[in-house]
């Protein structure tokens, strides 16, 4: 089930520090990022054994999030919120801002057999 989290953020006159600490099960093995493209629609899936951990460093866009019994949306507009998908949460990531920086921090290695690409059948998804 997906979480929206705020990271510990610390502030002085050098600037802002934020930490992921303790945000997925087992160690992070991936990293990548979304960059340069507002009107592009990413995911469309979930997984098997991936958990990821999404943070728009600069920017913003939206997550709509499906777990086969729930469909929600998020707006991640701060580099202070983290989403946290289960490998359940059959996700998609759209509205992107001009500016936008997606980090994406997973658990696994890339592995395409990980991947599901049908959604959920409507009839058991609430809305929230």
């Amino acid at each position: 089930m997906s979480q929206l989290l705020l990271l510990d953020t610390f502030s002085s006159d050098a600037g802002n520090l934020t930490v992921f600490e303790k945000i997925l099960p087992g160690h992070i093995r991936r990293v990548f990022y979304i960059q340069g493209k507002e009107d592009s629609v990413r995911g469309g899936h979930r997984h098997k054994e991936t958990w990821q951990a999404l943070v728009c460093i600069s920017g913003s866009c939206r997550v709509l999030n499906n777990n086969g019994l729930k469909q929600e949306e998020f707006l991640l507009d701060s580099p202070q919120k983290c989403l946290v998908l289960a490998p359940e949460d059959w996700h998609v990531m759209d509205q992107f801002s001009s500016d936008a920086i997606l980090l994406v921090l997973a658990n696994q290695f890339y592995d395409k057999e990980d991947y599901i690409y049908e959604p959920y059948p409507q009839s058991t998804i609430t809305t929230v």
